[in-house]
């Protein structure tokens, strides 16, 4: 019966209606696949940058600048900094997690807020705050204290999401087996939340080797601020060169360990099954005596810390520090670069969206791929790249905006492709193709159908664009045009300058742009999971 339906409903249509449709599909595959194909092989740019450096310089320079004590003692201080970082996040991230969705803790809800705020918040402020609080503190423990408060809710996110969304009745059997409540949480919950897990480890570790404010200010070397140190005093580019190829490697060592760790298994089971609210755990008095301080003490040093230290620099500044000359030209220039920034990264992201859903083969796999590696390396290669590439090639567009929002599109064009992926993965196929059979072009049918259904998903992608831009600084410090002050380096300036009560608006305005993203983010984890 079926194929004779079918059969039905294909006679019926026109023949040349169908011609035209099969025609309109191949020139709307041609231009989307280029399309895709550019936007690629740009993404490549840094990748190949590395690549191509460490082969024009040599195996007797490269031993002679990578192999020596220095190199040897960033290494050890990134190294430590990951290992002792991300178990610290995934311990924190997981106790605050079942606690706030898995027990009867008092508040638990506000606890759950608070524990995604800190996102609101960029890494390098809470350095700010920190030394501003406590002047001498600084090195590895500095780091690791700084680093957790200010990237564990990376881990809480997705634990918390994941945790909403499994089935009680697994635990009930486990229970029903003999095994008692703890040994349920390690043995049947715990390995359930392993993608979660290392999904966020992965963003955690590559802020870490990524980041450069929040360890130049505390005075803790990593390779990201030796190569900016090394690129900003003495323009040595061979010697930054090679700390950024050993950079990369890292990055791309992590996300070797990450899908290792992260294996094969299965977590979806077949059925619906019946829905079921999560159980929660009763907690007695004592354990409530003991669990609440973990909540307040992580809000307190996440949130009041850089909060109150702001307050009171803002405070001592009085309405002076609002009236510096630069504080408006840089929420201009910062609302104009992410706007500009979230624009073109969305528009580039279309083809490539377009085509994972559409047309899902191996080749179009392997060219969003490439978006995805190139973005997991640290803003700092990826302009030392661009650096390099525009005074040795494009020599017209070096130190312009145009440098500046191609360094933004590399690094952020994943944010806007996840979400785009979304919204037309949710727009039926069968709309677009009525559209090409009744004379519409392609692109039109892509822009008037599609693009209309998928419009939410493609404004949350820039939105996330647009708040990752507001908040960079390593790639807009190299590479922006003298006279460029964005939020984010204007506050640079001032810290640099010791003048902490200067830099207090522009962490204020930054925060303030960043709470609109942070509250989005907490909303659909809670919307994902039907809550």
């Amino acid at each position: 019966m079926v194929p004779e339906r079918t059969e039905l409903v294909d006679s019926a249509i026109p023949a040349t209606l169908r011609q035209r449709s099969r025609a309109s599909k191949g020139r709307v595959s041609a231009w989307v696949v280029g399309l895709s194909v550019l936007v690629s092989l740009l993404a490549l740019l840094p990748l190949a940058f590395v690549i191509g450096v460490s082969v024009q310089t040599g195996w007797a320079t490269i031993e002679a600048l990578v192999f020596r004590p220095r190199v040897a003692e960033l290494l050890v201080n990134t190294v430590l900094l990951v290992v002792i970082t991300i178990p610290l996040c995934i311990a924190l991230g997981v106790a605050l997690a079942w606690l706030t969705e898995r027990s009867d803790l008092p508040g638990r809800r506000l606890w759950s807020l608070l524990a995604v705020a800190p996102l609101a918040v960029p890494a390098f402020v809470h350095s700010y705050a920190w030394v501003s609080l406590v002047p001498p503190i600084h090195g590895l423990f500095a780091g690791v204290l700084v680093s957790v408060i200010a990237y564990f809710p990376f881990l809480y996110l997705p634990v918390s999401a994941t945790l909403r969304r499994l089935d009680p009745a697994i635990e009930d059997v486990a229970e029903s087996l003999g095994l008692k409540p703890w040994a349920v949480f390690f043995r049947v919950v715990v390995p359930q939340l392993r993608l979660a897990i290392c999904g966020g480890a992965l963003l955690v570790g590559l802020h870490l080797l990524a980041e450069y404010g929040l360890y130049a200010m505390i005075r803790f070397d990593t390779f990201t601020t030796a190569i900016f140190d090394q690129f900003k005093s003495t323009f040595n580019g061979p010697a930054a060169n090679m700390l950024a190829g050993v950079l990369a490697l890292c990055c791309l060592l992590m996300l070797t360990f990450e899908s290792a760790c992260r294996g094969n298994a299965r977590y979806a089971r077949v059925g619906s099954g019946s829905p079921r609210l999560q159980r929660m755990v009763r907690l007695s008095r004592k354990v409530k005596a003991l669990a609440l301080p973990l909540p307040i003490i992580t809000s307190v040093l996440a949130l009041g810390v850089p909060l109150i230290t702001l307050g009171n620099w803002l405070i001592a500044g009085g309405v002076e520090v609002w009236g510096q000359s630069d504080v408006l030209p840089a929420l201009k220039q910062t609302l104009l670069l992410a706007s500009a920034g979230a624009i073109i990264t969305t528009c580039a992201a279309i083809p490539v969206a377009w085509l994972s859903i559409r047309s899902p083969g191996r080749l179009h796999r392997i060219l969003e791929s490439c978006n995805y590696i190139t973005s997991s390396l640290p803003g700092i290669v990826v302009a030392l790249a661009l650096v390099t590439i525009t005074i040795n090639f494009a020599r017209p567009i070096y130190q312009t905006t145009l440098t500046v929002l191609l360094a933004y599109l590399l690094m952020f064009l994943p944010r806007a492709l996840v979400s785009l992926r979304a919204g037309i993965a949710q727009a039926p196929v069968e709309l677009e193709n009525m559209a090409r059979s009744l004379g519409r072009s392609p692109s039109r049918a892509l822009w008037l159908i599609t693009m209309r259904l998928a419009a939410p998903g493609a404004a949350a992608g820039a939105a996330l664009v647009f708040l990752a831009i507001t908040n960079e600084l390593t790639a807009t410090l190299l590479l922006a045009p003298n006279g460029t002050r964005t939020l984010a380096t204007g506050f640079w300036a001032m810290t640099s300058e010791i003048d902490y009560a200067a830099a207090a608006p522009y962490a204020l305005l930054m925060i303030l742009l960043s709470l609109p993203l942070t509250g989005l983010l907490y909303h659909q984890s809670k919307r994902t999971a039907g809550r």
